[in-house]
């Protein structure tokens, strides 16, 4: 069972103190839960946000490829708020809401596409067995370079990781943000 309230409420502004609020001034506008949570730790979030930056923004992942692999491993660790929030983006970025259910139903998914089934098992895998079989590293070596390769597996560690911070500290969804 998922918590229905916060562990660790968001830390709302005229809580921050100025490093706080300094660290938040980037989200001017968009200032969500998840990080007006981490925000009590600022040097945790500080040094996660590097990483965090790199995965969503700077990844050499196709941005489809990184975002089934991101609702398929929020769907794995049953993380609503990941879910709510990669479904946005995944809306932003031209995915369909068929391709956001394969995400769900995973690599079985009818009709879905060989290469996508492939990333939805990469998923799957590295969220089980913390490893990649051969046969699903073998296919896709044949379309992804190292930096590829690399940026899939760190790419499902991230959000898994996050999943466990947001899971266990009760971060609620945003206003709007869509649930499972």
């Amino acid at each position: 069972m998922r918590l229905s309230a916060p562990r660790i409420a968001p830390a709302e502004p005229a809580e921050w103190d100025a490093d706080q609020a300094e660290l938040m001034q980037r989200f001017e506008g968009q200032q969500l839960n998840v990080f007006k949570t981490l925000i009590h730790h600022p040097e945790l979030f500080r040094r996660w946000l590097v990483f965090a930056n790199h995965v969503l923004g700077k990844s050499t992942l196709p941005v489809r490829d990184r975002e089934l692999l991101i609702l398929r491993t929020a769907w794995n660790a049953r993380s609503d708020y990941e879910w709510g929030q990669h479904v946005l983006i995944a809306r932003r970025e031209g995915m369909t809401d068929a391709d956001i259910e394969a995400a769900r139903l995973g690599p079985e998914a009818p009709g879905i596409d060989p290469r996508e089934a492939l990333l939805l098992r990469a998923a799957d895998e590295l969220f089980a067995d913390t490893m990649l079989s051969d046969a699903t590293w073998h296919g896709f070596t044949s379309r992804y370079d190292r930096h590829q390769m690399m940026d899939l597996i760190f790419t499902v560690g991230q959000y898994t990781m996050l999943a466990m911070g947001l899971n266990t500290l009760g971060v609620q969804r945003d206003a709007g943000v869509p649930g499972f």
